[in-house]
Order: C-alpha cells, then sequence, then structure tokens
C-alpha cells in the first residue's frame, strides 16, 4: 500500500493547497457510500486478505514482533471483542445504564494499547474498552462505571490510564499539560490521548495541537476515525483528511488502517519513540469503522446503510489476523479452540460479576468535593440523610 503521512522533518506542501485541488468538488452522502468500499492511501502492513505487505517505514517497528506475540495480539482482540458483546448485552436486559461499543475497533485500540511502555500515560474517551484491556484494568470495573456504582472503579496512576471522559475532546487537553509536566521533569516517557472523528472538531482539540506544538510535548494524538460522530459523517467535519490537519499546527501526522492491528502497533510505536526522542507531537489517524450503534441509545440504521456496513465487514480486524495466522502456521485449531473457551470463560465471569455488584454508597457523592471539606457539602450531607431517613421511617410505619 501506498504510505501519505505529513512529513515529520520536512513539511512538503500545505493543506491548503491539497484541499485547494479538490475543495470545489461537493461532497455528497452519497460518494462517501462509494468511497467506503475503496482504500484510501494509508499505512498498511496486513491486508484485508490476511497477506503481509511490505513498508520501507514502519516494517521495523515490527520486525521482531514474534509468533506468540501475534498470537496474543489476536487473543487480545478476540477477548476484548468477546467482553464488548456481553456487555451490550446486559444493557439490553437492563443491567447497565449504556454501553459505547468497540466493534470493528479492536485492532486500532490492541494495536496502540500493545505501543505502549508501562510508564507511558493514556488519557482515553469513553470507549477504549480495548486499550484498558491492555493497561490491566479489570473490565468489570468499566461495566461497574456504566452500572452506576463506581466513578470509574480503578485507580488512574496504577495502570497509568486515566479514568474515562464524557466530555468531548477534553482530555487532550489535559493529556497536552500532562506531557507538558513530564518533560518539564525530564522523564522519557510519552502521552497517548485517543478521540474520535466526532471529536476532532472541538476547541479543545484544536487548543491542545497548539500547545503541544509550541511546547514539544511527549504526546501522541490518536483519532479513532470510525466514520460516524454518532449520525454525521466525516465528510461534515472536515474537509481534509483528519491527518493532515496536523500540517497546520507544525507537526507531522499520519494515517493508518485501523484494522490492521499490525500497522496500528508500527505507527504507534515510530510515534512514541519521536515523542521520547524529544521530537514532540504526532497526530496518528486510524482510519477503522465502527460496526456497531454509537452507543446502545443509538439506531444506525437510521442514517447509514447496509451496503456500506458489509463493505467495511470484509475489512474485519480479526478475521484478517486470523487468516495471516493460518497461512504462516502460526497458530493452529487447537489453539483457536481454547481461546473460544476462555473467551466464553470470560463472557460468563463478567455477567456474573455485574449481577452481583452492590449498589454503591449514597453518600459517596460528599467524598472528595473539597479537599479540606465545606460547610455547604456538610450542610447538603446533612440534608441528604434526613432524605434517606425518610424512607426508613415509611417502612416501619
Amino acid at each position: 500500500m501506498t504510505v501519505e503521512s505529513t512529513a515529520a522533518r520536512t513539511p512538503r506542501r500545505s493543506a491548503g493547497s491539497k484541499a485547494g485541488a479538490t475543495g470545489t468538488k461537493r461532497t455528497t452522502r452519497t460518494t462517501a457510500k462509494k468511497d467506503a468500499g475503496t482504500e484510501p492511501q494509508l499505512v498498511q502492513l496486513l491486508t484485508p486478505e490476511g497477506k503481509r505487505v511490505k513498508n520501507a517505514e514502519y516494517d521495523k517497528y515490527v520486525a521482531g514482533v514474534t509468533p506468540e506475540e501475534l498470537r496474543g495480539l489476536y487473543r487480545d482482540m478476540v477477548l476484548t471483542r468477546r467482553f464488548d458483546a456481553e456487555a451490550t448485552s446486559l444493557q439490553r436486559q437492563g443491567e447497565l445504564g449504556l454501553w459505547a461499543s468497540l466493534l470493528g475497533q479492536e485492532a486500532a485500540q490492541i494495536g496502540s494499547g500493545r505501543a505502549l511502555r508501562d510508564d507511558d500515560y493514556v488519557f482515553p474517551t469513553y470507549r477504549e474498552h480495548g486499550v484498558a484491556w491492555c493497561r490491566g484494568v479489570d473490565p468489570t470495573n468499566l461495566l461497574g462505571m456504566f452500572r452506576g456504582v463506581n466513578n470509574g472503579g480503578w485507580d488512574p496512576n496504577g495502570n497509568n490510564f486515566q479514568l474515562y471522559t464524557i466530555v468531548i475532546g477534553s482530555q487532550t487537553l489535559h493529556a497536552t499539560g500532562y506531557a507538558m509536566g513530564i518533560a518539564k521533569d525530564g522523564a522519557d516517557s510519552a502521552v497517548i490521548a485517543y478521540f474520535g472523528d466526532g471529536a476532532s472538531s472541538q476547541g479543545d482539540v484544536a487548543e491542545s495541537f497548539t500547545f503541544s506544538a509550541v511546547y514539544n510535548a511527549p504526546v501522541v494524538f490518536f483519532c479513532q476515525n470510525n466514520q460516524w460522530a454518532i449520525s454525521e459523517p466525516t465528510e461534515k467535519q472536515s474537509r481534509v483528511p483528519i491527518y493532515q490537519r496536523a500540517q497546520g499546527f507544525g507537526f507531522p501526522g499520519v494515517r493508518v488502517d485501523g484494522n490492521d492491528v499490525l500497522g496500528c502497533l508500527a505507527v504507534t510505536r515510530w510515534a512514541l519513540e519521536r515523542a521520547r526522542a524529544g521530537e514532540g507531537p504526532t497526530l496518528v489517524e486510524a482510519f477503522t469503522y465502527r460496526m456497531g450503534a454509537h452507543t446502545t441509545s443509538d439506531d444506525p440504521t437510521r442514517y447509514r446503510g447496509d451496503e456500506e456496513r458489509q463493505a467495511w465487514e470484509a475489512k474485519d480486524p480479526i478475521l484478517r489476523l486470523r487468516r495471516y495466522l493460518e497461512a504462516s502456521n502460526h497458530a493452529d485449531e487447537g489453539f483457536f479452540a481454547e481461546l473460544e473457551a476462555e473467551s466464553e470463560a470470560l463472557g460468563k465471569r463478567v455477567r456474573e460479576a455485574v449481577r452481583a455488584m452492590p449498589d454503591p454508597d449514597h453518600f459517596a457523592i460528599f467524598e472528595n468535593v473539597y479537599a479540606d471539606g465545606h460547610a455547604l457539602v456538610d450542610e447538603e450531607r446533612a440534608q441528604f440523610a434526613a432524605y434517606q431517613a425518610s424512607f426508613a421511617d415509611e417502612g416501619g410505619n
């Protein structure tokens, strides 16, 4: 495949010049549907058919990946998808308030997540279940948040994985500030901030780009372009490919096949190495697809057709790695059967854990509001205690 990335060292042309060549065409949903079945120019190491393709620039970043590690990447994606499917089912059964599925985005998350070192720091949105898996966050903690029984359920500093962010795009500012801080401390670690194509239109993201470029912050901006910001297609968000926006801020951007776990692993390793070496930020656009709904409160059939979805299903990230493993004799039927059993066990564990979760402490909402306490919070706590006690009194009468 062709590699098209913005120049990391010597910018070749402005984003405006390229936009001028194509910007006169009015984009419609018809052309978007047509484009769904074609390959854009991007970094790709593993084709949808499971064939390994050479790439002079990025091959070295996955040259040492062993068959065991390839099986590990496959296992990560399969178990992440199984967990995600179980979470969707639990929401439909009324066990969760909401769920944001990652179906179709496993390669982008596992590839980038496995590129990280333990001392790197992650700032996610609310769909990075695969990255959370890579960072060792117990999946049940994620479900506890969507069930409403905890406030995230994990210590961010225990896994270097921040709590999920519901406010769209705001975590990129937090990531940039943290990256600026560790740079001043002299650390050689890096920061990665995840966001979607819809969030790329937020002002917070543009501000993050500005500050990270000016201060040469060691941060990787990882945009999962899954083609839809809820019901809004990408062409309604940007006149140019998202990765090209980096040019205007003075740092490199690259588009990678987001359904290619090897490509995502290689490109993210490259970007992280740049950051650790003091070369500043990078924008990675993982060109992928959201196969399911935006969340379980969404009906994607109202704004996209089966033809588009089917074209992307043919590029399934898990299926392509399985094809490669089988063709390379890196995995046998015993491996896949054992993984299937492990997958079912994970689903059962998650299902039972969610249904056994205790109700939250009603008074936890008053904790950690102020570092040293506050009279108003004390008053509100007392009022709430009286309110709760009134139910007990009614029950006793």
